[in-house]
């Protein structure tokens, strides 16, 4: 099988392309033509292109994130519609969904912020595909070797690592093992539709906090204030701070079995 992917060299395409060695990188200068002459034989295109999401946002940087996603995505999608590929697997985020509300695949409603806008306009350009196409809303992916993790990983080490704010707040979370399980899972089976990246159990922020700190047999005492994301991060630190309870109903009914259902699983695994 030969596979096409935008975001090859980023955490997640790095933890994919472990699987599938005969890989073609598109890259996001790509024109519509170089990529028709890149996609010759390719059967799966999975587009993770898009700019770091935590980071301060202004109105300059809002327009990168929407570039890198959306732009990128439809000159990709103008592409794949003029070959032969078989299958378009793209990503969107769980930022789609309200705060505070118990959500799968069926809830219709949409968040109503700069985040929510962002995943509903990136999806919308990925279902113009005329090819069978797969969304995946991701959750916090986990692992050492990127994204949120490794970042709290030297904190907690220290010992400072803490919950935010109440702690109260719903993380939905995957681990990169099962997020590339997934994949494969959805390829193999040529599975198309909406499915939330996501563990079955979702956990608090507090009981996250208090599983990491376990788990690097390190104490969780010193909290973080949000204000103090929102000074570094202003409007960017809602990506941090929101609570998002998010379940797979899709993949679960589909027959994916989690390898890490539960977060104490997961860590006992990526940090082991």
């Amino acid at each position: 099988m030969k596979i096409a992917m935008t975001g090859a060299s980023g955490f997640v395409g790095s933890a994919i392309g472990e699987e599938y060695k005969d890989v073609v990188h598109i890259h996001r200068n790509d024109t519509k033509e170089s990529i028709i002459k890149k996609l010759e034989d390719v059967d799966v295109v999975i587009n993770l292109a898009g700019a770091p999401i935590i980071k301060r946002w202004n109105d300059a940087y809002k327009k990168v994130l929407h570039s890198s996603r959306i732009d990128t995505t439809k000159t990709l999608v103008d592409a794949i519609n003029e070959s032969n590929v078989n299958h378009f697997i793209s990503t969107s985020a769980i930022g789609i969904y309200p705060d505070d509300m118990i959500c799968s695949e069926n809830t219709k409603s949409v968040a109503d912020d700069f985040l929510g806008d962002l995943a509903s306009k990136w999806e919308d350009i990925a279902l113009t595909c005329n090819k069978p196409t797969t969304i995946l809303r991701f959750g916090v992916v986990l692992g050492k070797e990127g994204g949120a993790l490794k970042q709290m990983l030297t904190p907690f080490r220290l010992g400072v690592g803490g919950v935010i704010g109440d702690g109260k707040a719903i993380m939905s979370w995957i681990s990169i093992v099962d997020l590339v399980n997934i994949y494969k899972f959805l390829i193999d089976n040529r599975l198309s539709g909406i499915y939330n990246a996501t563990a079955p159990h979702p956990v608090s922020n507090r009981v996250f906090t208090k599983a990491l700190g376990k788990a690097l047999h390190r104490p969780t005492i010193f909290p973080l204030p949000e204000f103090v994301l929102e000074l570094i991060y202003g409007e960017a630190a809602s990506v941090v701070t929101g609570s998002k309870e998010v379940y797979p109903m899709a993949l679960q009914n589909a027959g994916y079995q989690f390898r890490h259902p539960d977060i104490d699983t997961a860590f006992q695994e990526l940090l082991g």
